[in-house]
């Protein structure tokens, strides 16, 4: 059963049982409900039929329920599935939104989106929006939202496997729903252990515009190393600079190529760049802005780049330095459970590969190592042989050739000839110009028009820059066929995890392949087993019953999140 969630510019919303699917029989239309109303509505519906929820955009609508203390269980957002089946259909970067859609159906001119970073999206994302649907003003949102249910559903009925396309609408419907619950509860963080690292790392809080004390002792320390004469470790340009005066050249200012570099001014300045990234990305601005009430509350947004992967607008949500993560603490009583799919990746290639071996070697949760010793099987052990074995899988998947990357690819070709041929034959489909797709149908982008001409022919000059265009591309899909299933994996997990935690334990955040849930402690063993069931599920869901893959997911029970690595 479907019910449509329409809001109309004004603010107010509208219930509708689709029409075009199953239901139960006599739950009528609902019209002019305020948000208060609209809560109280969908909390009873909830409880007594547990429908799928259709919202044109999860991300816009389901904050209004949020704050009424309202969630369901599952959904389908109009937008997200939109932009699956667009790519689908090899038609990235089309407009998604509820208007496009609804146009695209009717075969009219497609208007564009209305801008997703838009503070009136942002900040005001379950009230009102005074640009409007977007839609011809005679359209109702409910219309529209029914019609664009209906040729969706109609679209990934034509696809090739339109059971795992199916499935992944479903998932990245329900990962939306998960991001804009872990938003609106936020990630537990302590605002004064926050504090005291910066004034023990940095000194006290400086003025805006001025080095905490710490950055300026070191940029007069940088400066004196360079014989007093005074250099900007903020300005790349000035570092590179005085190093040629003083007789050493460098490319850059990069962290790893001042490692190289044997002049007393570069263990300053590598301790300036950590410290500064600190100050810039972490510092007492982001705390002023990303936490309130000890909880960062960033802003997710889901399938944010190509492959799926989730990306975050602003704070950084996704990228929290390991100095960072004792400010991630529990609530009294509360534990956090952590749980990391180890080495997802190379799992996800055994699957989709059907390399037996390689399934055995995803036996173990150490998967390199055990890699390691079937590649190097006979070979007396060294104490790279793991290292080689890592850089062999990930030369296979992004495609590196340098230094000995080569020659450990050519071993793990001999020993895995199924999986390295996996991921060749998408290297090779991106190099004739053809897209791609993972396990459950996220499709990569067909190439540029410039692409095309570069390697559709011509003068024999510009034959060396088709290849590497070529290459380039075709390790893009390489790539992308194990990166965009691990997507599909973590989507499907998240949107499993969700359904099986027991109340009130709640995800809180998410990073690629890893997921924190904020639980009473008295149910952390309970949730410790929801996440061990949750990866079985998904990879029999993703991959079938018979997959022979493992996909560990230990899971640790803590107070702080630096005590989970």
């Amino acid at each position: 059963m479907h019910i449509i969630v329409a809001r109309d510019a004004d603010g107010v919303h509208s219930l509708r049982p689709s029409a075009g699917l199953p239901g139960l029989p006599g739950l009528p239309e609902l019209t002019g409900l305020d948000p208060a109303a609209l809560a109280r509505q969908v909390a009873e519906w909830e409880r007594a039929h547990r429908p799928r929820w259709v919202f044109a955009s999860v991300e816009r609508d389901y904050p209004v329920l949020l704050g009424a203390g309202v969630r369901v269980r599952r959904c389908h957002d109009l937008a997200l599935a939109e932009g699956l089946l667009l790519a689908h259909e090899g038609r990235h970067g089309e407009p998604r939104g509820l208007a496009a859609a609804h146009a695209r159906a009717r075969g009219l001119p497609v208007p564009a989106d209305v801008d997703p970073g838009h503070p009136d999206v942002v900040d005001q994302p379950a009230l009102f929006d005074p640009r409007g649907s977007g839609l011809p003003h005679e359209v109702r949102v409910a219309d529209a939202a029914e019609l664009v249910l209906a040729e969706q559903r109609r679209r990934v009925t034509g696809a090739a496997h339109p059971e795992r396309l199916r499935l992944l609408v479903a998932a990245e419907s329900a990962s939306a729903l998960a991001a804009a619950e872990m938003s609106a509860d936020g990630l537990p963080w302590r605002v004064d252990v926050h504090a005291e690292l910066l004034t023990e790392l940095l000194g006290p809080r400086a003025p805006a515009g001025q080095r905490p004390r710490r950055l300026a002792e070191l940029a007069e320390r940088i400066s004196r190393a360079f014989g007093g004469r005074p250099v900007n470790p903020d300005a790349p340009a000035s570092v590179v600079r005085a190093f040629g005066r003083a007789g050493i050249e460098v490319p850059s200012a990069r962290a790893h190529v001042l490692r190289r570099v044997d002049h007393p001014a570069v263990a300053p300045l590598l301790e300036y760049k950590e410290l500064a990234r600190l100050h810039s990305a972490h510092g007492w601005a982001w705390l002023d802005e990303w936490v309130s009430d000890d909880r960062f509350r960033p802003v997710y947004v889901v399938g944010g780049v190509v492959s799926g992967r989730w990306a975050s607008r602003g704070g950084a949500a996704l990228q929290i330095p390991k100095t960072l993560r004792g400010c991630v603490r529990a609530d009294p009583g509360w534990r956090l459970v952590v749980a990391d799919a180890a080495q997802l990746e190379p799992r996800v290639l055994a699957a989709l590969s059907g390399d037996r071996r390689l399934a055995e070697v995803s036996a173990a949760v150490d998967l390199y190592s055990t890699l390691a010793s079937v590649m190097f099987a006979g070979v007396p052990a060294a104490d790279d042989h793991r290292s080689k074995a890592k850089v062999a899988m990930l030369s296979a998947m992004y495609g590196g050739t340098a230094g000995d990357a080569a020659a450990s690819l050519a071993l793990l070709r001999r020993r895995f000839p199924l999986a390295v041929s996996y991921v060749e034959q998408a290297a090779l489909a991106g190099e004739r110009g053809e897209r791609v797709r993972s396990r459950l149908g996220r499709t990569s982008p067909a190439p540029s028009a410039a692409w095309r001409a570069l390697t559709g022919g011509g003068d024999t000059g510009a034959e060396d820059r088709a290849r590497r265009a070529a290459r380039d591309w075709g390790r893009f899909t390489r790539n992308f066929v194990v990166q965009a299933s691990a997507a599909d994996w973590t989507a499907v997990l998240l949107a499993t995890l969700r359904r099986r935690l027991p109340t009130p334990a709640h995800l809180v955040f998410f990073q690629h392949d890893e997921v924190l849930v904020h639980t009473p402690a008295e149910l952390a063993e309970e949730v410790a087993g929801c996440v061990a069931a949750a990866a079985r599920e998904t990879t029999e869901l993703v991959f079938g019953a018979a997959c022979p893959v493992r996909f560990p997911l230990p899971a640790a029970t803590v107070e702080s999140y630096a005590d989970a690595k």
